[in-house]
Order: C-alpha cells, then structure tokens, then sequence
C-alpha cells in the first residue's frame, strides 16, 4: 500500500453527493492508501449510494451529532469496520432558513440552538465520540468558511463557523496532551448542496471568480479536499489550532 494516508483509517462525515468536499476527502483518501468509513444521518440509502461511486465502496455508519445515543455507539459501529481510528473528518453544518438569507435581527433562539449544535458544538462531539479509537499521532480536521468578517445573507451560519474556528483551537489545546492534531481548512465558496441552501450566495461567487489572485472554480472541490489530506498526513506533526485557507488567496486581498 502506498500513498500519502497509506494504512490510515479515517472516518469522514457529510458525504450527501459527489459533489460534496467530504466525497472528494474519502475519494482522494482512498487513492492515497486509506481505509475510509463514512457516517450519514436522515438520507442513509443516499449516501450509500453515492459511497458506491467512490474508488472501493465504503461502509456507512449512521450517525445524528445531536444524539447523545449515537454518539456513545459511534466507537463501537466503527470498529466493526476498523480497529482504530487515525483521522476524523467534520464536515457537518446545519442552520434552519430564519438564520439565513438576511433574517439575522429575527431569528429566534430555538433555530440559532440548532444552528450552534448541529455545526459548531458536534465538532468537539465527533471527536470525543471518536477518542476512545485514536491514539497518538491522529488527527481530526473539519470544515469552515472564513469566519473573520461579517459575509451578507450568511448570518448565523457565520456565528457558528466562528464559534467552530475557537472550538478547534481549545480541542487542540485539550488533545494535544494525548497527541492528537485539530485543524480547519477554509475553503472558498463551492457549488455544494450546503451552498444551495443558503439565499443569496451567488454574492460570495461573483466577488470570488473575479478577485481572488489564483482564480478561483466553483465546482472543483478538489483543493479543499487535498488540504484536509495533507492535514490528516504525517507531513504536519506538529501543527494543531490551524485554519489553512483553500480560497485562491481571497482571504489576503482586500475587498
């Protein structure tokens, strides 16, 4: 076996198509020697499908982040597939449509709670989950969407990547004593499903394709995914509370 992840477990989440960043992970991952397992939650016979199309079928674990039950099995219905764990991939977000589109002054509590749960919370979730499986040298990367300025329509899906950036540099304060890396990639806006569903987000693509210094696609999720691979190698031993931005030099320039 030969590859950058070679003899590598990961368990990646979010895979809901192929043209999701978390397919292109457990994709490339694949090719480059990795045992991968996915989870899936709501639409499992979907992702099933779609973790035929990858190089080798992968297993399809279900998994709610916001269930205190799945979260407590998650260890044991991975190791029904492998006996360890040396890579977690979060690819998780979820807000309800009051907290996008422009509705940040009215959205109520119990939508923003979802919200701050389902994608920012369920990062240190996943990876107490998956401790009991790892061991020193592992690594647990997840996905965010530059969090360090106010972006139109995105709203409080940007508190919660705010609150995701902080939350992986406490987890990597909290887990480096066991050896264990969290790290973010920010990726540039992509045409995914969670893109989709979010009003008004043609804005981040024009302003993209035309600024950022490398250019920028919307439809190749590619770059991102590498980043995470090389985040989930052995080639950053020693960097943790990392974001490595994935976005064609956008976030450099100013607006």
């Amino acid at each position: 076996m030969s590859g950058l992840l070679a003899g590598k477990r990961l368990l990646v989440t979010g895979v809901i198509t192929d043209a999701s960043i978390a397919f292109s992970v457990a994709k490339l991952a694949q090719e480059n020697g990795a045992q991968v397992v996915l989870s899936g939650y709501g639409r499992l016979s979907l992702v099933e499908r779609i973790a035929k199309r990858l190089p080798e079928p992968a297993p399809v674990i279900e998994l709610d982040v916001t269930s205190e039950e799945h979260l407590a099995g998650l260890a044991d219905k991975v190791r029904e597939h492998v006996d360890g764990l040396d890579g977690v991939v979060h690819s998780i977000g979820f807000a309800p449509q009051s907290c996008l589109g422009g509705g940040f002054l009215d959205a109520p509590w119990a939508d923003v709670a979802t919200a701050l749960q389902v994608s920012t919370y369920s990062y240190k979730s996943l990876a107490m989950a998956a401790l009991p499986l790892m061991s020193s040298g592992g690594a647990v990367v997840g996905l965010t969407f530059d969090a360090t300025k106010a972006w139109p329509v995105y709203d409080w899906m940007g508190v919660a990547k705010a609150g995701l950036e902080s939350a992986s540099r406490y987890l990597a304060l909290h887990l480096g004593k066991q050896g264990i890396r969290s790290n973010l990639v920010a990726a540039g806006p992509l045409r995914t499903i969670a893109a989709k569903s979010i009003p008004g987000f043609d804005q981040f693509e024009d302003a993209w394709t035309e600024r950022a210094p490398l250019g920028w696609s919307l439809t190749d999720q590619e770059p991102a995914a590498r980043a995470c691979l090389a985040l989930l190698s052995d080639w950053f031993p020693a960097t943790t509370g990392e974001i490595v931005h994935v976005d064609g030099g956008y976030h450099a320039i100013g607006a």
